[in-house]
C-alpha cells in the first residue's frame, strides 16, 4: 500500500468516525427527549420543584460517592474462628467449607464464635 492509498483510506475512516459519531449523538438526543418529557410530567403531576430535585440529587450523589468510590470497602472483624487451623471467618457471604462441614457433623455456628 502506498503512501498515498493509505493517507486517503486513512481520511475516509477518519471521516466515517465523525459520521458515525455525530449520529450516535443524535440517537442520544432522541432517546432521551421522551425521558425528559415523562420527568417533566411527573413534576408538574406531584408539584415537584426543581430545588426538590436538586437537594435529592445532592443526598444521593454524596451517598453515591462512597458506594461508586474504587476505595477498598473496611473489612469486617472475623465473628467466627476455626479451632484447629485457626481459619477465619465474618458471617457474611458463603460459609467457609469447615463450617459447612461441622454443622452437616451436627455442631453449632456458636462452637465457633469468637468471644
Amino acid at each position: 500500500m502506498s503512501v498515498e492509498t493509505y493517507s486517503s483510506a486513512k481520511q475516509k475512516i477518519e471521516k466515517e468516525i465523525l459520521r458515525l459519531q455525530k449520529q450516535m449523538k443524535s440517537l442520544k438526543v432522541k432517546q432521551r427527549r421522551p425521558v425528559i418529557a415523562s420527568i417533566v410530567k411527573s413534576m408538574q403531576d406531584n408539584e415537584i420543584t426543581l430545588e426538590e430535585v436538586a437537594e435529592a440529587l445532592e443526598k444521593t450523589s454524596k451517598r453515591g460517592a462512597s458506594a461508586g468510590s474504587n476505595e477498598p470497602k473496611a473489612s469486617l472483624p472475623p465473628k467466627y474462628r476455626h479451632p484447629g487451623t485457626q481459619d477465619t471467618w465474618t458471617g457474611r457471604g458463603r460459609p467457609p467449607r469447615w463450617i459447612i462441614d461441622a454443622e452437616a457433623q451436627g455442631q453449632s455456628r456458636d462452637d465457633f464464635l469468637i468471644k
